[in-house]
């Protein structure tokens, strides 16, 4: 079994392209390991020999941990060869899924830098559905509800808002109606027929806790119903009897990150096409 290895290293991120798919990876990872730090080295945009050339500097000042996306066959055999003169490790991020993608398709890959981020039809399909999330939050616009493939409704502090911001990030439209007890919510609400609503809930306890940390940002008082244990509770009760009479599906968020929460939610738009005949 290998020593156990703990505090601080050095990794570098190698990338032709802006890099977020590399942090995204990179992130996912780093949370499964305890007691260890990364000092990270973020060397984006990497398309020549003499961009090249400073990150092997970099890593040459600071040898730990590489890891790459680069596509470009001059490129990667540069760092590869570097790096293995230098005694680091080399990890080639995207390699095990564009071999299965190349076998499978019976293709060889483009190679070409961030194909992911050319502004084609779907990219601008996301910035018409971020557009959309930011224009139809908190309730507003409601008469447009109808234009919007999901509709969240929940009690204040559900994380309503970075939800729909997320799902509009993977070109979904999604508008979020704030459930706050006494007031009805828009009649629009109840006249859409194409997209999906979704009831988001919370722990009383944990909703009273985050209301609080953000009352006193804003130092506000803290005597109000709005982080009464007792009416939050009240109000969480209310919010569930009201998604149930509707019949609309309920994500309870206390415990889920806002990937976690978009993940579920595109499911149940998954599950929702296949039912209708929707591939």
């Amino acid at each position: 079994m290998p020593q156990r290895k703990t505090g601080f290293f050095h990794l570098h991120l190698v990338s032709d392209a802006t890099g977020e798919t590399l942090n995204s990876i990179t992130r996912a990872c780093l949370v499964q390991f305890e007691a260890v730090t990364a000092i990270e080295h973020s060397w984006t945009l990497i398309r020549t020999t003499g961009q090249m050339q400073k990150v092997l500097q970099g890593i040459q000042q600071n040898p730990g941990l590489v890891l790459y996306t680069i596509v470009d066959d001059k490129l990667r055999n540069l760092l590869v060869s570097s790096c293995r003169d230098l005694g680091v490790t080399l990890v080639p991020v995207l390699d095990p899924v564009m071999t299965a993608l190349a076998a499978h398709f019976g293709q060889v890959a483009k190679g070409l830098s961030g194909r992911q981020h050319i502004m084609d039809q779907e990219y601008f399909h996301r910035i018409e559905a971020m557009d959309y999330a930011l224009g139809h939050d908190d309730g507003h616009l409601a008469r447009d509800l109808h234009q919007a493939d999901v509709i969240l409704v929940g009690v204040s502090r559900t994380s309503k808002t970075p939800t729909c911001l997320y799902l509009a990030n993977r070109g979904v439209k999604a508008a979020n109606v704030p459930f706050v007890p006494g007031l009805p919510l828009p009649d629009d609400l109840h006249k859409v027929t194409r997209p999906l609503v979704v009831g988001l809930t919370k722990d009383p306890e944990r909703l009273v806790q985050l209301r609080r940390n953000r009352m006193q940002m804003l130092n506000q008082a803290q005597t109000t119903d709005y982080v009464d244990p007792e009416q939050v509770r009240s109000e969480v009760a209310e919010a569930r009897r009201y998604f149930a009479k509707h019949r609309w599906p309920v994500l309870d968020v206390s415990r889920r990150a806002i990937e976690e929460t978009a993940a579920e939610i595109l499911s149940l738009l998954s599950r929702r096409g296949r039912a209708a005949g929707i591939p």
